[in-house]
């Protein structure tokens, strides 16, 4: 791949990486329409640009930006869902085929905090298998258990004897030949249905420092090298606490807790 190619897809990712993960702006645009297909039609990621975006975005708003920047730079990318035990199409990434090696693929999975490209190893016998990645503060294996298939790991960070701070849990299994278009937009409007959208689910990395924020249910998690502590938000508090670390306007926040409250 061109090195200015390349620049560009880390750019695009690094910007990619300033958007919260959440689900209120998918819980607000359903309100208003009445419909999974109305709401997704509203998301911002089909205008290209996060930095119009209302508010974040969940898995699918992220790899359907990667996806379309990708296809306009004259790219191949494809889609593909990840299974997580007995549920199927519950999250999705995209995987990016390097054409100047017939074999060399990549793994974006931005809707797993995961903003850099990972490439993906061959499965055995033509390759290692397995691929470990120190990411902080959540390290990453990608498995090719087959030639046709590849499981997400994540566990703790590489500590400085070179074992991990919290062991390794399989996340996802993505199989390799991806969705069409079609499929991948059908699987985003369920997903407005699922369980996850009767509650406010926030997502953010802090690249910079290491440092990963999830909110569900009313507890927050803060997350870096040394571990993970958790902290119940008093309900009173919500609103501009959430606005405050996961970088939402106020409104955007109160509005998604209102129509959840109904």
């Amino acid at each position: 791949m061109e090195p200015a190619t390349w620049q560009k897809i880390l750019d695009m990712c690094d910007k990619l990486s300033h958007v919260t993960y959440e689900n209120l702006t998918k819980i607000i645009r359903l309100d208003a329409t009445g419909s999974a297909t109305g709401a997704r039609k509203l998301d911002d990621s089909d205008r290209n640009d996060v930095d119009t975006w209302m508010g974040g975005g969940t898995c699918f708003s992220m790899t359907w930006f990667l996806y379309q920047n990708m296809c306009d730079m004259g790219l191949s990318p494809r889609l593909v869902m990840g299974h997580k035990r007995i549920e199927k199409n519950i999250h999705c990434a995209l995987i990016l085929p390097d054409e100047s090696f017939s074999s060399k693929e990549f793994l974006f999975d931005p809707g797993y905090l995961i903003f850099d490209p990972l490439p993906i190893p061959l499965a055995h016998p033509l390759g290692p298998g397995e691929t470990l990645f120190p990411l902080v503060p959540n390290s990453v294996r990608l498995v090719r258990s087959s030639e046709d298939r590849m499981e997400l790991w994540t566990g703790g960070a590489v500590r400085g004897d070179g074992k991990l701070s919290s062991p390794m849990k399989l996340r996802f299994e993505y199989p390799m030949a991806g969705v069409s278009v079609d499929e991948f937009k059908q699987h985003w409007s369920e997903s407005f249905y699922r369980e996850m959208m009767t509650y406010p689910v926030l997502n953010r990395l802090d690249r910079e420092h290491g440092i990963q924020y999830y909110y569900q249910k009313g507890n927050l998690v803060v997350r870096d090298a040394n571990g993970s502590r958790m902290e119940r938000i008093d309900e009173s508090l919500r609103v501009e606490k959430l606005s405050e670390i996961f970088r939402l306007s106020p409104d955007l926040v109160e509005k998604a807790l209102g129509i959840l409250s109904r």
